[in-house]
This record gives C-alpha cells, sequence and structure tokens, in this order.
C-alpha cells in the first residue's frame, strides 16, 4: 500500500511526518530469543554424538529454524542452542529434536526411527517472552520427528 502525503517542497516538519509514516511497518515488535539446553541426563547416554534441533512453527507447519552440534561428553548442559528473535507471539511451536545414537543400526548421519535415533517434541505456547527451555533425558517421552530434517 502506498501512502501519499501532501506536503510543501522545502518543508522540513512534513518530510519528517512522511518518514515517520513510511517507517511504520519497520516498527513492528521483533521475536523473542529460545534457548533451549538439555541437562547432565543426557552425558552418559549420548555424550559425544550429533545433535539436530528445529523449531517448527505450528500453525505454518514448518520449520523455520535449524541447528546442530554435538552432545557434551563430561559437564552439563550436555547441549545449548540459541535462536535469537525466532518466537513471536501468539503463535504455536515446538521443539523438535534428534540425536544420532544408532542404537541397534541406523545410518550415521540421518535420522533413523525412534527406537534407533533418539527423538524429541516438546511443546512451546503462550509465548510472550523470552523462552529458556531446558530439558532432560527422557526415553519414556519420545516422539518421531525426522521430518522435520529432511
Amino acid at each position: 500500500m502506498t501512502h501519499v502525503i501532501p506536503f510543501a517542497k522545502g518543508t522540513l516538519g512534513s518530510l519528517a511526518a512522511a518518514l515517520l509514516l513510511a517507517a511504520g511497518p519497520a516498527l513492528a515488535n521483533e521475536g523473542h530469543d529460545l534457548t533451549f539446553s538439555g541437562d547432565g541426563t543426557f552425558v552418559a547416554p549420548h555424550g559425544g554424538q550429533a545433535i539436530e534441533v528445529a523449531l517448527f512453527d505450528v500453525t505454518a507447519g514448518e520449520v523455520v529454524a535449524t541447528d546442530a552440534g554435538t552432545v557434551a561428553s563430561e559437564e552439563p548442559p550436555a547441549f545449548s542452542f540459541t535462536f535469537p528473535g525466532a518466537l513471536e507471539e501468539g503463535r504455536l511451536y515446538d521443539v523438535h529434536y534428534w540425536i544420532d545414537s544408532n542404537f541397534g543400526g541406523g545410518s550415521e548421519g540421518s535420522c533413523d526411527s525412534v527406537n534407533v535415533d533418539h527423538q524429541w517434541r516438546v511443546a512451546l505456547t503462550d509465548v510472550t517472552e523470552p523462552v529458556s527451555l531446558q530439558v532432560a533425558h527422557d526415553p519414556a517421552e519420545q516422539a518421531p520427528v525426522c521430518t522435520s530434517f529432511e
């Protein structure tokens, strides 16, 4: 949409008003940061293994950010990822993550089934400020998330 604001040539005040109106959309709220980490319970079963994380916008049905790293071998946090400004208020998100554990088989570097590579999904709702989410290793709470990493 184009805004036309009449003003006399050389009128600084009118020019400033026109610039302020044109800048309006750029002043929209920025998103909130997400810090996602795993506590020390991941170290013993997964230390040294690759981990991938995806921020999934549930409403849009799409991955909006990803990152990868390695689970720490000795001290917590086992992993930590930051997604600056990635969370918008009023939207629903899941954090999807998997560890390339290859228990009983699997392929190095690819997300295999839940019984081979550990996978989880954590819901984020009512985002109104920066989120710091720390999770514990809980194999009973796994959920298939490989499609977020294809």
